[in-house]
């Protein structure tokens, strides 16, 4: 019985030591915040209204040169109403497999990983990257086709990804 009081009583401590999924972020700055909060944490961010009408946003923050998880990212932050509905995060290709451990290790594992290559008539093949994690309606989707420069993680809720070139 003494052992059973024991163990319970180290529970809490035990599940603070467990690794918890971080909200989906970039340097602290989640879906929601506000144009203010961006400005605070990216001092170099430029903000202006979006040059094409959108459902999705109606206003971006663009900064080009920020470490996150030890990469040099380009970030832009979209926004509707002052509040971020969604951000994208472009980095180099060959930084793919150190900025998807950094991710695992503030976001956890993701729920989806894949590599897929693809065959094209008269083509080299196209070798494609794809990273899926998901905290409450939030999900981030990393990208990479491996022959590009480029990569990104596009962090959204809802059907953002459809609306924001969405032509009406």
């Amino acid at each position: 019985m003494n052992n059973l009081l024991r163990k319970i009583a180290l529970t809490p401590f035990l599940l603070l030591a467990l690794p918890a999924a971080a909200a989906l972020d970039v340097k602290d700055i989640t879906l929601g915040a506000k144009e203010r909060d961006i400005k605070r944490q990216f001092p170099g961010v430029r903000c202006k209204a979006l040059e094409w009408e959108s459902r999705a946003a109606d206003r971006r923050c663009d900064d080009s040169r920020v470490s996150f998880g030890g990469v040099e990212v380009q970030v832009t932050f979209y926004l509707k109403k002052d509040a971020v509905e969604a951000f994208d995060v472009r980095f180099d290709t060959k930084e793919l497999e150190r900025f998807v451990s950094f991710l695992k290790s503030r976001y956890g594992k993701p729920l989806s990983e894949t590599r897929d290559t693809y065959e094209r008539k008269g083509k080299d093949a196209r070798q494609v990257y794809k990273a899926l994690w998901e905290h409450g309606k939030a999900r981030a989707v990393v990208t990479a086709q491996l022959e590009k420069r480029r990569a990104s993680m596009l962090v959204s809720r809802g059907d953002f990804e459809e609306e924001i070139y969405r032509v009406r």
